[in-house]
């Protein structure tokens, strides 16, 4: 453009105001978000803490967690300050910053009111010209300069013209862009030094950068789990369908994240070639002469004694042994959570018959009780009051003597004098931290609701229908329960007692594929039971081909459904009841009286809010669990070397086919009470079922539940062949049914039709 002038900052100014606002848009929101700030401790929350030995180590490891977090808060405050004294500083210097035309007022600078005359101008003009003309000792050519131009402004009549139109004696000047670069950058010396940084910067530094970040993340899942390590589960739990819980363990223990190799953080000493295999010799059924890789490696076998020593409560080397201990048992609940989620896609591919063997529902509840005993560093067989501080061996088998107690819940309603007299070996001090904790502990009422709710009667199940069952889990704290004998007691889950035949299976696993008796079978017309309808137990049957894999799809379709389908289809089937009620109210409006009419409507007219209500509700529940969390309520756990939340497992099964019917719901955010809903395809076969739904805790031992669900599955029927909605008109010409027949979709009647 014409008049237009490019300048480079030479002076510094405008560069100035680019860094004053740069800096400001930085160190504002850093400061609210980065400036250290000490945490309010409760005191009433100080109080109900643990105040047992263990717990006291534990608060002492977490302090020391962070051992350089006072200079990191040092050194934040410092950075802070510092880039508000640099924000200080500029904003002083650009406030000094003189710009002569940004108020040019010549009757200011001649010190003459506006109404002056052109003599008193003049007047004023001469006396201080006088004063400020260079040639005199108080003279000052910038002052002189504006003196001259604000008298011309005055008295000359282009330049007054000038003035009163442009605000300038000079007239309109040219536009010009003010550049905040100095002109050194530009210049043709220093190009080639400005395109290397340029090109070391943008070519070089920030490609690496990204490259070293992307090369380090694809290692990882979602779950900052190892790729490889996800792979050699698969591997492991594909070989060993029904795996036990040591074999379990010992593939845990083999996962790569405490392989040197592929963990820069774990720690190899000298000293572990004497203190590990002193620890072995201490640790029965370890299993150290296995021949499988990578369970026979050095790594694994130590991370195995460090898992048994932890589960037997072994005291280590303060100094070596235990900070891998730490390191080992705090990287765990990640890794079981891993495996859980990988014994779930292997039986979504064996039911899509992608692989030959499925894996057996003891295989999932085997890795899911891996997380509350490495929490707990407790044996499953343990009793569950070891979870409790103060409490040892010896105390329960003292308790035992006078009163057999199996578990915390029995223990809770024991009346005061009752609990107080089983554990009068203890002082007053660890008898209430007890009660404290175990007051503390949660109590879950799991309940469950069954329907189908894509479908006009939502309390009959058909052959093949989306089964929706709604589990209802609201927590309380185990203290509501002192005192209280006439509570019932949480039905537990009940595991399979054939140890030695389990065994068996998993030596011949790898040989020959056990068959498993699905649900969905259809059972032989000689078998036993009500109408030949029910499975059952000890009975091998031989399931046709094409009605295993039929089954199977329709299982894999119903695991992999999702919340936002259930919501469509909940939507489709209100509004089909609602339209096949205004159908028949209108056919049946003949024969019946208005009063009857207006009840009908009205009934009508409540269940469709009430439907609506249920649409609203769930939709509001979806919204909230967008946003899910992971904060429910504290663990005691003294030799879990974090802070633990409680979390939870919920999942449907088939004790009789030892099948698991759908995806393990992790529950994260159980503070009071929540909803979950688990789906799966109803048997294709009519008949009476019993389903199971299980409730596990991954950080308690002794909190698992289980409901028995019935079902009463009737015959699917027949698709309609005529409504009266599809009833076309006689005065609707041909040619509309001809264009209504096509649309986007093509059909199987479309296709036939265009073949002829």
């Amino acid at each position: 453009m014409a008049g237009q002038k490019f300048q480079y900052d030479e002076s510094g100014g405008t560069f100035y105001y680019f860094v004053l606002s740069f800096l400001a848009l930085v160190l504002i929101p850093t400061t609210i978000y980065y400036w250290p700030r000490k945490k309010k401790e409760d005191p009433c929350k100080r109080k109900e803490e643990c105040e047992c030995a263990d717990c006291v180590k534990k608060n002492v490891i977490l302090a020391n967690a962070e051992p350089y977090r006072l200079l990191k808060s040092v050194t934040i405050k410092l950075t802070i300050v510092l880039g508000w004294a640099l924000l200080l500083f500029l904003t002083y210097r650009v406030s000094q910053f003189d710009y002569e035309m940004a108020s040019f007022d010549p009757f200011e600078i001649l010190n003459v009111p506006p109404t002056s005359t052109q003599a008193e101008i003049k007047k004023a003009y001469y006396r201080l010209s006088k004063i400020l003309h260079p040639d005199k000792e108080t003279g000052d050519e910038k002052a002189f300069m504006m003196l001259s131009k604000a008298y011309q402004a005055l008295t000359d009549d282009v330049a007054k013209e000038n003035y009163e139109k442009y605000g300038n004696p000079d007239g309109p000047g040219a536009m010009s862009f003010g550049i905040a670069l100095p002109s050194w950058i530009v210049e043709k010396e220093n190009s080639v030094w400005v395109l290397g940084l340029y090109g070391l910067v943008f070519m070089v530094a920030m490609p690496s950068a990204v490259g070293v970040w992307w090369y380090r993340s694809i290692r990882f899942s979602g779950d900052k789990v190892l790729l490889d390590t996800t792979q050699m589960y698969f591997y492991f739990i594909h070989k060993t369908p029904h795996m036990l819980l040591k074999r379990a363990l010992m593939v845990l223990a083999a996962s790569l994240e405490f392989d040197k190799r592929h963990n820069s953080q774990v720690m190899e000493r000298q000293s572990d070639n004497d203190e590990v295999p002193a620890l072995i010799r201490q640790l029965p059924n370890l299993n150290e002469k296995c021949k499988e890789h990578p369970l026979c490696r050095m790594y694994s076998i130590k991370t195995r004694a460090i898992l048994h020593a932890h589960l037997s409560r072994i005291p280590l080397n303060a100094e070596t042994l235990e900070r891998d201990r730490q390191f080992v048992v705090k990287k765990c609940p990640y890794l079981v959570q891993e495996m859980v989620s990988c014994v779930h896609q292997l039986v979504m591919m064996a039911y899509a018959r992608r692989v030959p063997r499925l894996p057996s529902i003891e295989t999932i509840e085997n890795c899911m009780k891996m997380s509350p005993m490495i929490i707990q560093a407790l044996w499953e067989f343990k009793s569950p009051l070891l979870q409790l501080p103060h409490l040892t061996e010896d105390h329960l088998y003292f308790m035992n003597k006078k009163r057999h107690v199996k578990n915390l819940q029995q223990f809770a309603q024991l009346k005061p004098e009752e609990s107080r007299m089983l554990l009068k070996n203890l002082s007053d001090f660890e008898y209430e931290n007890i009660m404290r904790v175990l007051g503390k502990m949660p109590l879950i009422d799991f309940s469950i609701r069954c329907e189908v709710i894509d479908d006009e009667n939502t309390n009959v199940v058909t052959a093949g229908a989306i089964v929706t069952v709604t589990v209802t889990l609201e927590r309380k704290d185990m203290k509501t329960l002192f005192g209280d004998t006439k509570a019932p007691e949480k039905q537990g889950i009940k595991d399979e007692p054939n140890n030695e035949e389990a065994e068996d299976e998993e030596a011949t696993a790898a040989a020959v594929p056990a068959k498993k008796v699905s649900a969905w079978a259809k059972p032989r017309k000689g078998g036993k039971g009500k109408g030949g309808k029910k499975p059952v137990n000890n009975q091998k049957k031989k399931v046709q081909p094409k009605q295993a894999a039929a089954a199977a799809a329709t299982v894999a379709a119903a695991a992999a459904t999702t919340t936002d389908d259930q919501t469509a289809a909940n939507s489709e089937a209100e509004s089909d009841a609602g339209e096949h009620s205004d159908v028949d109210s209108v056919a049946g409006s003949g024969s019946e009286d208005e009063d009857k009419q207006n009840k009908n409507n009205s009934s009508l007219d409540d269940d469709d809010d009430e439907e609506w209500e249920r649409l609203q509700a769930k939709l509001n529940k979806r919204e909230r669990l967008e946003g899910k969390s992971r904060m429910s309520h504290s663990v005691h756990c003294p030799f879990f070397p974090e802070e633990k939340q409680e979390y939870w497992w919920t999942y449907i099964c088939d004790r009789k086919s030892r099948t698991l019917l759908t995806a393990p719901y992790h529950v994260t955010n159980l503070v009071e009470k929540e909803e979950i809903q688990l789906k799966f395809t109803a048997p294709r076969w009519p008949g009476v079922y019993t389903f199971t739904v299980c409730l596990r805790s991954d950080s308690y031992l002794g909190m698992d539940q289980q409901q028995e669900l019935k079902l009463d599955v009737q015959k699917a029927p027949a698709p309609p062949t005529d409504h009266p909605q599809w009833d076309l008109s006689e005065s609707e010409p041909e040619h509309n049914d001809q264009q209504e027949n096509l649309s986007d979709y093509t059909t199987d009647t479309s296709d036939e039709e265009d073949s002829d």
